[in-house]
């Protein structure tokens, strides 16, 4: 009898450790990365991302936001997603051409009509490039985009009035540590000087660099009214930033939390759609009463020859882009 009876308590020890094993299996922690600060789309799509997968999984995925470079700059934030040290982060797209080169596609200067055609062609469940572009990035890298945000046009600002790239030349003008700002830089006249952005309101100051390009969100959220006085309209970039995950994380998720996680970063990608539409004309008034000078097309901007010089360059630098920056062009 007494024999029987232990026989049970194991049955029921090991049941409970079975339990609790599967439990634990459930209950994932994402750290999720970023650069972004407070006051910019980016940070706000982080935490609010957060909350909603949290809430929608019940806990069973817990995601902790680490942002303002907390865990490393652009290339610390790829390579960590990369060996999964990092399981989830967003950067820009040209981030992860060290991994996939044509990924970077994404990010290039003067491909899109506007935000919306912008979020569409980036969409990873419906864009048929994106979804391409993607699977090669999976392959490659071991990296799985499942989103994107909207931060809005990137525009230029500087010390002074900029109106066409002669008036760039023999300037230093900071550019993302990254190949494609390199070209873009080069391409509206300046000489490209990397900087990362933690270091950017410094190298601004000093007059490292004489001017910078950011949508107007950041622009406002990092003070650079303090340090530039001149903002040219130019929205050179459409500026969507992918959000992607280590693969081996991602299949370690059951597939009905990996449907909310998805379905959530839509959604969210949405809305900062709207936001960063809302935002950019709140900001030029704001950034006016903050003294900054806005330089339009109005003022004798000349938008069009920014796109020219920056498109030949583009295509010197990235000659495989052809087919795909089409194939973008076609999205509705």
């Amino acid at each position: 009898m007494k024999k029987r009876d232990a026989l049970k308590m194991l049955a029921l020890g090991l049941g409970l450790s079975v339990g609790l094993g599967l439990q634990a299996q459930a209950q994932v922690t994402i750290r999720y990365a970023h650069v972004g600060s407070e006051g910019d789309i980016q940070y706000w799509y982080a935490e609010e991302f957060a909350k909603r997968v949290n809430q929608r999984t019940e806990g069973r995925v817990k995601v902790q936001v680490f942002p303002n470079s907390q865990l490393g700059g652009a290339q610390e934030t790829v390579d960590g997603v990369r060996s999964g040290a990092i399981p989830l982060a967003h950067h820009e797209f040209a981030s992860l051409a060290r991994l996939s080169p044509d990924i970077a596609v994404f990010a290039a200067p003067f491909a899109y009509r506007d935000g919306s055609h912008a979020m569409n062609a980036t969409d990873p469940a419906k864009s048929e490039v994106m979804k391409e572009l993607s699977d090669k990035l999976v392959a490659t890298a071991n990296i799985r985009i499942i989103g994107r945000l909207y931060r809005g046009a990137r525009q230029m600002t500087a010390k002074m009035a900029v109106y066409s790239p002669a008036d760039l030349k023999d300037k230093r003008f900071r550019g993302v540590p990254l190949q494609l700002w390199t070209t873009m830089i080069k391409g509206m006249g300046a000489i490209p000087t990397p900087v990362e952005v933690g270091e950017l309101p410094t190298a601004l100051m000093t007059g490292m660099v004489i001017g910078q390009e950011n949508p107007l969100t950041m622009i406002n959220a990092n003070k650079l009214y303090e340090v530039q006085t001149h903002v040219m309209l130019t929205s050179h970039m459409q500026n969507v930033l992918p959000v992607f995950i280590n693969e081996r994380t991602w299949q370690s998720i059951p597939e009905k939390d990996r449907a909310i996680i998805s379905a959530t970063a839509a959604e969210i990608g949405e809305e900062t759609l709207k936001l960063g539409n809302e935002a950019e004309t709140k900001l030029i008034d704001e950034l006016k009463k903050k003294g900054m000078t806005f330089v339009t097309a109005a003022d004798g901007l000349k938008v069009e020859d920014f796109r020219k010089a920056v498109s030949a360059q583009v295509r010197t630098d990235f000659p495989s882009w052809g087919p795909y920056i089409e194939r973008i062009a076609a999205v509705k």
